[in-house]
Order: C-alpha cells, then structure tokens, then sequence
C-alpha cells in the first residue's frame, strides 16, 4: 500500500466522521432505553460449523433493528464507506478507506436479562487503523448512560465534557476487567467481569479500572473501545503466538470460508495504563 494511500485523515474528516458516530450510538442507546424490560423476540446463534446453538450468544430483535437503522443513516452520510456489523453481513464498499464497525448491542446477554450493563459501540477504521470510537455506555463515571467519544490524536469525552481521571492515591487496590480470573491477576488487582468488552474499554479509557484481558472479541466489540483507549493514553496490546505486541491497526484473518477479511478478525487483547498492560501481559507469558 502506498504511503499516500496510507496518509494521516484530515481534522476536518474525523470530526464530521466523529459527528456521525455520537449521533448513531446516541440513537441506538435510546432503542436500548426504550426497550429494556419489554418483551422482544430474542434468538441464538449456532455454534461453529453451523452445530447446535450457542446458548451463550443470544441476538435480540432490537440488535438487528437498531443496525438496520445504522446502516442506513451511514449509508446516506457516507454512501461508499465500508461497513462491518454484527448481525448483518452486506458491505457498503470494500474497497474505501474507511470501514465502520458496529455493535448494536455489546453485552446481549445482559441486556436479554435486564441487567443494565451494555453498550452500543461503533468503532472507524482507517486503512485498519482505529481512528473514532463512540460508545453508549449504560454505566460511566458520571453515574448515567452517555457516550464516550474520541478521534484520532485527540481527547476522551464524554458527551462533550473532556474526561480527566481522577484516581486517588489512597487506592491500593485497583480494579482490572478479565474474562476468567487467574491466580496472578487476582494478586494484583480486584477483579471484575462486565459482559461487555465495549464497556470495559470505555471504563479503562475513563481510568476506572486500570487494566483489561479480552479472550476472544470480535472486531466490532472492540474497535470503538480501542479509539477511546488510545485517546486516553493508555497501552493496547495483542496475542501474538504467546508474546504480547503492541497493536495499532486491526490486520485481515482468515475465516471458515477460506477469505481473508477484517470481519474474521478475532484476537485475545490486553489494554490499559502501561505499567498494569506490562505487567498482565508478563504474568501470561510465564
């Protein structure tokens, strides 16, 4: 790829792009508020290589509903941007420079139950490269669903206020996000699990918890996040073979259909302040 092709976005762009993506995440947590508690069809998907289904991933109708809704607002905003969601799999136009990745509902599983966790997360991708992220967030550090927000080179907002963490110095203890507990994690931090890797990175971006493992997400579980994360300083690290790199764009895999593409990508991530990022990433290697 040439370097013009590969050339920095303009202010300009990023914030018309960032506009959009509030707009949209904004949106689609007034679906999720509206629906909450109300009786929706609610369906699972099948496991790997289409077997029984997973009673682990549920989609509800409001997911679909609300990317139908995203999905057609980008597409009068920005006609030949990429899109990849995860309910539906239509791409707008593969070969532009952007790509949008959109979760409507990041923490299914909790929101099916009425457990107010979750978020609505739309991350923008630049040649792979996270470049805006606006996640709905139903918890944040200003006790109330908002929208955490950021471009490229600049700062964490949150509904338009910057985002300064204030972090006690009497705080011992702090708190990391981890899918399963270990017994290295559980020497250096209070551990917790959200449901929503959406969630932990803006909690993380927002200096609530210090540090966060992801097993095994999706590209548009953490795309949004990782815009958020960057803007706020903090340390984003991959699973490569046994060694944690530092990751700055998301890079195609190959998925059962034998294509390569940005929507197979999956990948075990560690993020947050560097010091707790070094440390969590060394107690994995051993």
């Amino acid at each position: 790829m040439t370097e013009a092709a590969l050339a920095t976005p303009t202010r300009e762009e990023l914030h018309e792009i960032e506009g959009v993506a509030v707009e949209l995440v904004a949106l689609a947590g007034a679906e999720i508020a509206r629906t909450l508690g109300g009786i929706f069809r609610v369906r699972y998907k099948p496991g790997a290589a289409g077997g029984a289904i997973s009673l682990r991933d549920p989609v509800s109708e409001v997911d679909g509903r609300i990317e139908t809704l995203i999905r057609a607002r980008l597409s009068e905003r920005f006609p030949d941007h990429d899109v990849i969601g995860e309910e539906m799999k239509d791409r707008l136009g593969r070969a532009h420079d952007y790509l949008w990745a959109v979760d409507p509902i990041d923490g299914t599983t909790n929101f099916v139950n009425g457990f107010p966790v979750f978020a609505a997360t739309i991350g923008v991708l630049h040649h792979g490269r996270p470049v805006v992220g606006a996640v709905w967030s139903s918890v944040s550090h200003a006790l109330r669903p908002g929208v955490y927000h950021a471009t490229d080179g600049g700062k964490l907002r949150f509904d338009g206020d910057d985002v300064t963490p204030k972090l006690n110095p009497a705080v011992r203890r702090r708190l990391a996000g981890v899918p399963v507990a270990r017994a290295s994690d559980e020497s250096a931090w209070d551990t917790r699990k959200t449901g929503s890797a959406a969630v932990e990175c803006a909690l993380v971006a927002a200096g609530l918890m210090q540090v966060a493992r992801f097993a095994s997400p999706n590209i548009w579980d953490v795309a949004g996040g990782l815009a958020l994360l960057r803007a706020s300083g903090c340390d984003i690290r991959r699973d490569d073979d046994g060694r944690w790199v530092t990751m700055d764009r998301f890079l195609p895999m190959t998925g059962p259909d034998g294509a390569s593409d940005l929507r197979h990508w999956r990948g075990a991530l560690v993020v947050g302040l560097p010091d707790a990022v070094a440390r969590m990433c060394a107690d994995a290697e051993r």
